[in-house]
């Protein structure tokens, strides 16, 4: 099912409201994972749309799998976030303001494979070391997340 994509026939490159869900993946050592997306030249938290009957548990579980082939087992709900610092425009013009759950999950398996019309790597990072080149929707999420982890 593809609810955004048919969503836009009808409706084209308009602003839409676009709910979603990302995971923000621990390993055993504090590092996190990243995703290096295709579309642009920055890294971001797996995850993508809600699509029709999903639970928002499901929508991270599922775009983690999608995306980077871990499968999620516990997640923990860490916060979520709209407004005007979630807007996006994509390269095809499509425009959108996401409201997105953000997970946090230690609990996982299977091995990283990044599915390559989406991303173009995917790796752990100390939170130290994290790329400049984040994807604008996340920005405020990491920050959020760096001061949670200082305060652990």
């Amino acid at each position: 099912m593809d609810y955004i994509g048919n969503l836009r026939k009808y409706i084209g490159t308009q602003p839409i409201i676009m709910c979603g869900a990302n995971v923000i993946i621990e390993n055993e050592h504090g590092l996190i994972l990243l995703h290096h997306r295709t579309d642009r030249d920055w890294w971001g938290l797996p995850g993508g749309a809600m699509e029709l009957g999903e639970s928002l548990e499901e929508t991270a579980k599922r775009e983690v799998f999608e995306e980077v082939n871990l499968n999620c087992n516990m997640l923990k709900l860490f916060n979520v976030y709209s407004g005007q610092e979630l807007y996006y425009k994509y390269p095809d013009g499509n425009e959108v303001y996401n409201v997105t759950t953000t997970y946090i999950s230690d609990d996982y398996s299977g091995e990283i494979t990044v599915e390559k019309t989406e991303g173009r790597d995917a790796r752990f990072f100390d939170i130290d070391e994290i790329p400049k080149n984040l994807s604008s929707t996340i920005t405020c999420i990491l920050g959020d997340y760096l001061e949670y982890r200082r305060k652990v």
